[in-house]
């Protein structure tokens, strides 16, 4: 692709006889993101972009649903969001940070729940990919893929990760928990009353971190070698190197 841009910054400047064979070096290098000429055809950069996808789904996605999947990994582990930050730090200050501690560790626990309903969502997602798509994807930058998922699967992620996130809420005892933080907090003088929709914000968490992991695999894929495991990525994720 840089070979073509290139060749098509020089046209201008290239006299009659250089035209002709920047233009054939052109063509040449559309013809191999085609297919036409290096034995890829468009189903093959279909279906190595959908097992990459897969790939990416597999092995990244199912880490996250273990337990401490979201909690030990520094990239996707939630955090309080800005509300409660204010609230964890005034019940350290008062020697509740055991407490605080544990309303960390439950709306990982949450996230950890929901993402398992992700991967049947993003396996509809790439099995719709058109070739369009796919060439998209492969010439595209290093989160092309990522962001394609984000945009076919976002709103179906979240309908199905938010009820899942409020009954792990429950099943861990985050509602307790939380709601014995925040009475505490809102009871200590000099402090404003806060309120925070946790089912929300676990939920908006875990999809930005399963997105994040799916993006590390998409560029392990695209710049090592020894992460393409099929002869099918080999051929096809060349074409973009």
């Amino acid at each position: 692709m840089k070979k073509l841009v290139f060749a098509l910054l020089l046209l201008p400047l290239a006299s009659h006889a250089q035209l002709g064979g920047l233009l054939d070096k052109a063509k040449s290098k559309v013809s191999e993101v085609t297919g036409s000429s290096t034995g890829i055809s468009n189903t093959d950069i279909a279906s190595a972009l959908k097992e990459a996808l897969n790939q990416g789904v597999k092995e990244q996605v199912t880490k996250l649903t273990a337990e401490d999947g979201f909690y030990k990994n520094e990239m996707v582990k939630i955090l309080l969001p800005e509300e409660l930050q204010k609230v964890d730090k005034t019940l350290r200050s008062v020697g509740m940070g055991d407490l605080a501690d544990k309303g960390l560790v439950v709306l990982n626990r949450a996230a950890e729940d929901a993402v398992k309903e992700a991967t049947p969502i993003f396996v509809n997602a790439i099995t719709s990919m058109s070739f369009t798509d796919a060439k998209n994807i492969l010439m595209g930058d290093d989160r092309s893929a990522t962001t394609y998922l984000e945009n076919t699967t976002s709103t179906q992620l979240y309908q199905k990760f938010s009820p899942v996130v409020k009954t792990s809420l429950d099943k861990v005892g985050a509602d307790e928990v939380w709601a014995t933080i925040i009475e505490k907090y809102n009871s200590l003088p000099l402090t404003k009353d806060v309120n925070p929709n946790l089912t929300d914000y676990v939920t908006s968490k875990a999809m930005d971190g399963v997105f994040t992991m799916i993006a590390v695999e998409e560029k392990d894929i695209r710049t090592d070698l020894s992460s393409r495991t099929s002869d099918l990525l080999k051929k096809v994720f060349a074409l973009q190197d």
